[in-house]
């Protein structure tokens, strides 16, 4: 399976690799809903934390699930179990924080990226919504 990239208004460029052992169903779906753009906001309260909750479709169990997220992972909120708060989101976290519900983790920003991703995380929390490109890696 392939990595993938987002993209900003800018045109800088992230890569992420995705955990397609820990999450499997979630980095399948995931990819093949790829392209796509959203637009993200910054978190209120789980921290250092770029999110929307206008989502791709993911209709797939929870896996690899947690509120314990690591900084340069991204989250996806799955549809199933329907209580959950996190349905139809997607957050990326540059920094510390700590989801609200449950959320499959499901890949991870590449190490040499980390910083464009923290630039990224706080622009958003400065100066506003930004809307971001989702594409599949070269």
């Amino acid at each position: 399976m392939s990595d993938f990239t987002i993209k900003t208004k800018d045109n800088l460029i992230i890569r992420f690799q995705l955990y397609n052992d820990e999450a499997p169903i979630t980095s399948a779906a995931f990819i093949k809903a790829l392209s796509f753009s959203r637009t993200f906001i910054h978190a209120r309260v789980s921290g250092q934390e770029i999110w929307t909750d206008d989502g791709v479709n993911l209709d797939i169990i929870q896996e690899n699930s947690s509120i314990f997220i690591v900084s340069g992972e991204i989250v996806a909120g799955p549809l199933k179990p329907s209580r959950n708060k996190t349905s139809n989101c997607i957050g990326i976290y540059y920094g510390e924080g700590r989801g609200l519900d449950g959320c499959n983790i499901f890949g991870k920003v590449f190490n040499e990226d980390l910083p464009k991703l923290k630039v990224l995380g706080e622009k958003i929390w400065k100066h506003g919504e930004q809307q971001l490109a989702f594409e599949l890696a070269d």
